[in-house]
């Protein structure tokens, strides 16, 4: 149940008809996976721990740089140098002591990846690499664990759900195959912060939405930001019955 405390903390998103106290208790017995702690991991984390969700994983083996900061923030200055789980871990503790946080400091492969993902009931991918990203969607495909995918570079943004629970819905590789040997990452091609800041709230808003079980998730549907000109469009995405990692073959 919920105490008091937490009805007062919480009143203003149970007074949605759309959440109420039932969805309020989903969100305190749901359990998320963070992966990676920068500029969408940021707004992400800040968002689940204030809207109550009851227990988050965070995964980063970074420390904190200065050039982190124009973007990142969960971190400030006094962080510089710290890893960014327990700088992260220092906010959320002080944003709600309700939350429950649990660490990973050292970079998942591929068994604790996987062990991580089946620990969980939704994984945010917040990081800035194709191989993680990859690694983390096969997991989830694994594992049968919803995927909220959000990148940001530069002026752009994308986000979509994958939900392997979902026969209709597609998986990261069904969209972006082996990825390219040229991709790019924020500290060689720059990124505006509100930017990903945007992509990391529109991620929690995905969360929340799933774990609650309100409203239309993003599945099926893969949105595209440009933030220069201040554009949004939504393309509509198939699952590939051939993909190497969802496809029927391999289900």
């Amino acid at each position: 149940m919920l105490t008091d405390q937490e009805l007062l903390r919480y009143s203003r998103q149970i007074l949605l008809q759309q959440v109420d106290i039932d969805g309020q208790l989903r969100l305190k017995n749901s359990r998320v996976l963070i992966v990676g702690l920068g500029g969408l991991g940021a707004p992400v984390a800040l968002y689940l721990a204030a809207a109550g969700v009851g227990q988050l994983h965070l995964a980063d083996f970074d420390t904190v740089d200065l050039t982190n900061l124009q973007r990142q923030i969960i971190h400030d200055t006094d962080s510089v140098g710290l890893s960014k789980v327990d700088s992260a871990i220092r906010r959320l503790s002080a944003i709600n002591p309700e939350v429950r946080l649990v660490a990973h400091r050292t970079a998942l492969d591929a068994d604790s990846l996987a062990a991580a993902v089946a620990d969980v009931d939704l994984v945010l991918d917040c990081c800035d690499n194709f191989a993680t990203r990859e690694a983390v969607n096969a997991a989830c495909v694994a594992a049968g664990k919803p995927l909220v995918s959000g990148a940001a570079i530069r002026l752009e943004g994308q986000l979509s759900v994958f939900d392997p629970r979902r026969p209709e819905s597609p998986c990261y590789h069904c969209l972006y195959g082996h990825g390219s040997d040229t991709e790019l990452t924020c500290s060689e091609a720059g990124v505006v912060g509100p930017l990903v800041g945007l992509v990391g709230s529109l991620q929690a808003l995905e969360a929340l939405k799933l774990l609650a079980g309100f409203g239309t998730p993003l599945v099926g549907r893969l949105l595209l930001i440009d933030a220069l000109g201040t554009c949004f469009r939504e393309l509509r995405v198939k699952r590939d019955p051939g993909c190497s990692v969802c496809g029927s073959q391999h289900g």
